[in-house]
């Protein structure tokens, strides 16, 4: 017999030093593609660097916003659990 499966699954862990390796990573082959492409070695290294950046600061943003989204969904379902608690005990007061 198979055991259950958690109900609960963990958010996977992404640390900043992982992300930078992985902005490294893609913009050193952004790089490497576009000096075999013939661009000089400083265009290359230009556009590489601010790929890095990007996604760096992309990854950045995106997590605040997901904190921030969580935060205002708490207090908003927390509202209508609040609302639905109210009319369940108005109408469980008159017997519906």
């Amino acid at each position: 017999m198979n055991s259950p499966e958690p109900a609960v699954r963990t958010a996977p862990n992404f640390s900043p030093a992982r992300r930078i390796a992985v902005a490294v990573i893609l913009s050193g082959l952004v790089f490497a593609v576009l000096w075999i492409m013939m661009f000089s070695m400083v265009t290359s290294l230009l556009i590489g660097s601010g790929c890095c950046v990007v996604i760096v600061a992309a990854s950045s943003v995106s997590d605040l916003i997901d904190m921030l989204l969580d935060a205002v969904a708490t207090v908003i379902f927390g509202a209508l659990a609040v609302i639905a608690a109210i009319f369940g005990a108005i109408f469980s007061l008159f017997g519906f």
